[in-house]
């Protein structure tokens, strides 16, 4: 034994192994190549079990709410992302630990060569995933495979050359408690030292300049619409109470839930929406067809998210423009027995709509812009879909592909367990108890400003009320939504009490149903339940 072993081998594997990590992601954002770790991450995901699935998101979910993470969205895919890179460093810490325990029990086997071996054939697996995978490298097939490979045969090589070096440094001779032993430790020691240093080196150069480039190239350009524009509602007497959230997400700030670690990156000019199947008149649409050649539909509309909990912020409002899908269907002409069409997009998602669903209703569109601006890469560009009333999940981004079909068929979620319908339930939520925004009214009473949102889908809400601990319910104010497919601002300024309090709110449909108020968990229909906050005044 030359003291090269196990443990040696997996810190040289990790220390590689960060090394290359930085090294393709800079390459990723500088020439479009696949970054491995989130190739493996998305490519797992889309094989495990749905019911496996589902418990991660659960977990994931409770976590971030427990530890207060910051809003669950970019928690989450910041979090997938993180162990996306682990799993990777850990891959790289095994088969560095493998390969020193190995070499070291066969004696003075040379380790360049297997290391090479090694780094060969863990790339060659890498290669399969990734081609297979749907993520965002804009480079070629052949450019893709051969950076993989190339990277892990070097990086394999390298594992091995820092064996044999470790190996010669351990043939110096001398015995345990020598002089000699003692050299052999210290140079192990400072060619360890310089390692960790060299891989350090190129970590931060390679993430630094990977993350300013990517950075610079996320940046939202122009003014959105709502910058020059004044909501319908501007003039609405009910004003939200200080600390209820806006009223219009910033688009930047709306939630983000998909089954990618990244967001997928679409050539606008290679980009075509191809609609076939069961129709008269199969047509390639390109982007800007779709935005000059079909009268634009402006629609405020709030979507929320099926994995939702009561009160969590995977739920937004903005305003949406695309085609209606009635327009579509106007160009292409369904089949006599066609009965759904079915949405394929670029990263894999699939989903079906009626056709009888899209007839009944000309609001159901194909988005391409938020806020008056193209949708951003993270919120579908080029092309999404907006299905009134139903959660996020029923409704695919970056789509590419529509086909006319004869049958109903489960989409991407609903095949691993979620609601087959996913229509939105209702729900009302506190944002805010203004306990340092006392008011005094005419009756001189001081009231406390409490408020929040309430939202139904497109069923529109009629009705909101306030429970203070065990009292009565007492009916909120509500501003005029911006539109019948947003959520309700309201506000209660209520008479002012010293000690602990429990607010509790409820609302009711636009058509006087009220909201579910038994706690059911957010899988596989959507949470439901009345929402309370604890306030000591």
């Amino acid at each position: 034994m030359n003291g090269a072993g196990v443990l040696t081998g997996g810190l040289v594997g990790a220390l590689l192994t960060i090394a290359l990590i930085a090294i393709l992601y800079l390459a990723q954002q500088l020439a479009g190549l696949p970054f491995v770790p989130f190739d493996v991450f998305d490519w797992l995901a889309r094989r495990l079990p749905g019911s496996v699935v589902t418990i991660g998101i659960d977990a994931m979910v409770a976590v971030i709410r427990a530890l207060r993470l910051g809003d669950i969205s970019t928690a989450a895919k910041t979090a997938e992302q993180i162990l996306a890179i682990c799993g990777l460093l850990l891959t790289g810490i095994i088969a560095g630990a493998v390969l020193f325990g190995a070499l070291n029990r066969s004696g003075g086997t040379a380790g360049l060569i297997p290391g090479v071996v090694l780094g060969g054939l863990l790339g060659a697996a890498l290669v399969a995933i990734s081609l297979s995978s749907h993520q965002p490298a804009t480079a070629g097939p052949l450019a893709r495979a051969g950076w993989i490979l190339l990277v892990f045969l070097v990086w394999g090589a390298a594992l091995g050359w820092t064996y044999d070096r470790l190996r010669r440094a351990g043939a110096a001779p001398g015995v345990a408690g020598a002089p000699g032993a003692a050299v052999e430790r210290i140079d192990r020691r400072r060619f360890l030292i310089r390692l960790g240093g060299a891989t350090a080196v190129i970590t931060i150069v390679g993430a630094g300049l990977g993350a300013l480039i990517g950075s610079r190239r996320g940046r939202m350009r122009g003014v959105p619409w709502s910058a020059r524009n004044r909501l319908p509602n501007a003039d609405s007497p009910v004003e939200p109470v200080q600390g209820t959230r806006p009223e219009l997400t910033p688009v930047e700030d709306h939630y983000r839930i998909d089954i990618d670690t990244r967001a997928p990156v679409v050539d606008e000019d290679e980009w075509r929406l191809r609609i076939g199947g069961l129709v008269e008149r199969p047509v390639e649409l390109t982007i800007g067809e779709l935005r000059s050649n079909y009268e634009p539909l402006h629609q405020f509309i709030t979507l929320s998210c099926i994995s939702n909990p009561i009160a969590g912020d995977l739920i937004g409002t903005t305003r949406w423009t695309g085609v209606s899908l009635q327009r579509i269907l106007d160009t292409v002409r369904p089949a006599g027995n066609a009965t759904h069409l079915r949405m394929r997009s670029v990263d894999g998602f699939h989903e079906v709509v009626a056709l009888d669903a899209i007839r009944a209703d000309e609001r159901i569109m194909l988005t391409y812009a938020w806020d008056g601006l193209p949708l951003p890469a993270e919120h579908g560009f080029p092309l999404r879909i907006y299905i009134p009333d139903l959660y996020g999940m029923k409704q695919p981004k970056w789509i590419e592909a529509i086909d006319a079909i004869d049958h109903d068929e489960a989409g991407y979620w609903v095949r691993r367990g979620w609601d087959p319908v996913a229509r939105m339930r209702a729900t009302a939520v506190i944002d805010t108890v203004g306990v340092d925004m006392m008011v005094i009214q005419a009756d001189q009473a001081m009231r406390i400003p409490i408020g929040g949102i309430a939202h139904a889908g497109a069923r529109g809400i009629s009705r909101v009320e306030v429970r203070v601990d065990d009292g009565p319910w007492r009916q909120a104010r509500l501003r005029e939504p911006i539109s019948p497919t947003t959520w309700v601002i309201w506000r209660f300024d209520w008479p002012f009490q010293p000690g602990e309090h429990t607010f509790t709110v409820r609302c009711f449909e636009g058509d006087g149903t009220p909201q579910i108020e038994a706690r059911s968990p957010i899988r596989p229909s959507g949470a439901t339940g009345l929402h309370s906050r604890d306030v000591m005044l």
